[in-house]
């Protein structure tokens, strides 16, 4: 027994102040360390004392294994969590902790150096018994050698880096004429990534489910799976939606898949919780022996980040076990004492724009905050894991998850009916997120039915990103809520000052005009005008007299707590949670989110200007690579430049056809969000 009263997180924010959590509650003292970028973050705030371990960039900082150890000996820690990321699978920092006699909280460097080998893992796999996919796990790495196994595989293949995990390194490739430049941008984000440039390559199943399986291992022996978790709804092979247990499991599909999950774990004398991934193929109903196959994809030697929903539905508290197999005690309970209660979703917040392909986002979140009691919600079925609060910086140098929100109920149906609720009460301001996409995902038909696959989001992206199409109550609404600004804007007595369409002797008259924000610049036929014939005012109340098209409308708008209002259209009230952003009136009710630019055009109207194509950088972060050269002739969104941010990749493309004339930066320079990329000249339009 290895007893520790200290407890140091070497990691940031929602996981950092996850295990903080537990350990607090077991009687630990907690230890947090900070980059300077996270001087004021809010791990560092909750934690009992917090060191700077440098810069911000992460290998000075949180991957620096000096740094980290010196840390804990300043402290007095005991032990060490790595949460999930970072130095959580990294072997040579588990081997130096041994050295220096501190715990660390997760499996011996043996079991991490087994699995991180992506290559050699799937070798111990086949000799303890668990179905594998198709595939080149070798050593040699030559791009011509690397072709010719994919082209014998047969396409589409996926092409993995050996040593990575969390979707970086990894493409599909649907080609063989696709398969060199796919191999290229791998390599690249996985030495950014990982400081190392193997691959793997596995046939792709075209609709294959993933799911895994939870395990835990204490060192006494012991070995039990605390069930499985569904994580098909992907973007660029990073999760988005999980949830547990997974639909349409039947018992013997699920011990099968938990019994190989444990094998897996034993067979590399593995300690402490980590999660064995699946390929789950339903495709095959033709033959009996493969409908319901699974195959093994590889092992996270860590604490994964969906671990809440298993949480949720065994009621059991996955860090205190880690902490107290830690210690050295046995597992809490036993296989046939774990058993499911109910179900459960995580979705993940992003700092993200998803009608941007998903562009990472920065800047200071001006409000963040969830009102349950207001949305009717159960404080025991729904949990904010979050590593923000209002006024935190969103960063640049680090993963932009902001929080998960996880959802229980007694079975599929209440939990995602419980999480739409959910989603509609997280009120976000000041930096873009995935919020609404996460809103659409839930509530999409095939995602209701269970009809899962891990290209789900790609089949539905017709559905998911459809222009939105707004009922009349949300244009009498956006409309309310901008006529409120204008009334609270007019500060003065004087008739002369005011704008809110005070006419002397006749009826208050304002035309307002809304439209879909991405047509704010240039709008189409679908842009609504709603005109505002008349207000009354009774004690604090205001009802206005709204006309958009040929329906007429008595509306009136009340002021809730927070961003809450109520909305009264013709005696029918809705609550939702509604604020403008500039011009951009913001509608979010459990049905979805409603997103309008409003403009008034009865004022003077200066005209909308044509928004201009400029290449400048759409996040902080560094140039990896120019690819062509300037005064080179290009084509409308032929690859111009790719920048590197937040640990993924996003390539620059020509606006139109022309030629760039010059670069402003190089490869390794940093830039940041807004800075002028390159000067590209468009090709000259023919005179008519």
């Amino acid at each position: 027994m290895t007893k520790f009263d200290t407890l140091l997180v070497a990691n940031r924010g929602e996981i950092a102040c996850r295990v903080m959590r537990t350990a607090r509650a077991m009687g630990l003292r907690t230890i947090a360390v900070y980059s300077d970028a996270d001087a004021n973050a809010r791990h560092v705030r909750e934690a009992d004392e917090a060191v700077r371990l440098g810069p911000a960039a992460a290998r000075e900082s949180y991957l620096n294994v000096a740094a980290v150890i010196e840390a804990a000996q300043r402290t007095g820690a005991g032990a060490i969590h790595p949460g999930y990321g970072f130095l959580s699978e990294n072997g040579a920092f588990v081997e130096a902790l041994d050295q220096a006699g501190i715990v660390f909280v997760g499996p011996p460097a043996s079991a991490i150096a087994a699995m991180g080998d992506k290559s050699a893992a799937k070798a111990r796999m086949a000799h303890a018994g668990v179905p594998l996919v198709p595939g080149y796990h070798g050593d040699d790495q030559d791009d011509a050698l690397l072709k010719a196994e994919a082209d014998k595989i047969g396409y589409p293949v996926l092409l993995k880096a050996s040593a990575g995990g969390g979707g970086k390194g990894m493409r599909v490739v649907e080609s063989n004429a696709g398969f060199q430049a796919a191999l290229d941008g791998c390599r690249r984000e996985s030495q950014a990534a990982f400081g190392d440039q193997r691959m793997l390559i596995e046939k792709y199943l075209t609709q294959p489910r993933h799911v895994e399986v939870q395990v835990f291992c204490d060192a006494h022996g012991n070995g039990v799976y605390l069930f499985e978790r569904d994580c098909s709804v992907q973007r660029r092979h990073q999760k988005v939606l999980e949830e547990a247990p997974a639909p349409g499991m039947t018992a013997e599909l699920r011990r099968d898949m938990g019994e190989a999950a444990v094998r897996a774990a034993q067979e590399i004398g593995y300690v402490g919780a980590g999660t064995v991934e699946f390929l789950l193929d339903f495709s095959s109903s033709s033959s009996q022996e493969r409908d319901g196959a699974f195959f093994f994809m590889e092992m996270n030697t860590r604490l994964q980040v969906e671990h809440p929903v298993t949480e949720m539905i065994t009621g059991q508290d996955l860090v205190e076990w880690q902490l107290r197999v830690a210690m050295g005690e046995p597992l809490p309970l036993a296989q046939d004492e774990l058993t499911i209660t109910g179900h459960s979703f995580e979705a993940r917040l992003y700092a993200e724009d998803p009608e941007q392909d998903f562009l990472p986002a920065t800047g200071t979140l001006t409000r963040f905050a969830m009102d349950l009691e207001g949305a009717g919600l159960d404080p025991q079925r729904v949990r904010l894991d979050s590593g923000v609060e209002s006024g935190d910086v969103v960063s640049m140098h680090y993963d932009p998850m902001l929080a998960k929100l996880i959802v229980h109920g007694s079975d599929r149906d209440q939990a995602l009916a419980t999480l739409n609720r959910a989603l509609a009460a997280l009120d976000v301001q000041g930096v873009v997120t995935n919020r609404a996409f996460l809103q659409r995902l839930a509530t999409h038909p095939g995602f209701k039915n269970a009809e899962l696959d891990t290209r789900f989001i790609e089949r539905h992206e017709a559905t998911l990103f459809a222009p939105r199409r707004y009922s009349i109550e949300e244009y009498a609404g956006a409309a309310l809520i901008g006529l409120n600004q204008l009334a609270r804007e007019c500060e003065s007595d004087s008739p002369w000052d005011r704008h809110d369409g005070f006419r002397l002797n006749a009826p208050h008259t304002i035309r307002i005009a809304l439209c879909d924000p991405a047509h704010a610049q240039d709008p189409d036929d679908s842009e609504a005008v709603v005109v505002v014939e008349g207000r009354r005012e009774r004690g604090t109340d205001t009802t206005w007299h709204l006309a958009i098209g040929g329906d007429t409308l008595t509306a009136s708008l009340q002021h809730l707590e927070g961003d809450a209002v109520a909305v009264t259209l013709n005696g029918h009230r809705r609550r939702l949670q509604a604020r403008r952003d500039g011009h951009v009136v913001v509608m979010v009710d459990p049905r979805g989110e409603a997103r309008l630019f409003w403009r008034r055009i009865d004022a003077i109207d200066h005209g909308h200007h044509e928004a201009e194509s400029t290449l400048t950088a759409p996040m902080h972060g560094t140039v990896v690579a120019l690819l062509v050269e300037p005064g080179q002739r290009v084509e409308k969104g032929m690859p111009l430049m790719v920048m590197e941010a937040m640990k993924m990749e996003h390539t620059m493309t020509a606006p139109a056809d022309g030629h760039v004339e010059n670069f402003h930066f190089q490869g390794g320079d940093t830039v940041g969000q807004g800075d002028v990329l390159l000067e590209f000249a468009a090709d000259e339009s023919p005179q008519a």
